[in-house]
């Protein structure tokens, strides 16, 4: 259960005086201090896509038209191109 806290018994009072400057007599939420995660890294979908990207390359170095990978992975030409002709890739 998430309780609140009176900032008057929590902040200094100068940097109490400086927030009320912003918001007064209304609830601030501040979020914990931690590194933003990655896009995808919490749903799975940047394994998920790293993966595809990585069997639609090896398609395409086995011989695989990119019209065909167009039609398989359900994605246009220039995206296709793009993931087979990425420079990141490890």
């Amino acid at each position: 259960m998430k309780t609140h806290k009176n900032a008057r018994d929590i902040l200094p009072d100068r940097l109490l005086r400086e927030v009320q400057e912003y918001i007064s007599g209304e609830s601030l939420y501040i979020p914990k201090a931690q590194e933003k995660k990655p896009w995808g890294e919490m749903s799975g979908a940047r394994s998920y896509y790293k993966q595809r990207n990585a069997e639609i390359r090896k398609k395409y170095a086995e011989g695989s038209k990119i019209a065909d990978l167009c039609e398989e992975y359900n994605l246009s030409c220039d995206t296709i191109r793009k993931i087979i002709y990425a420079e990141d890739v490890p």
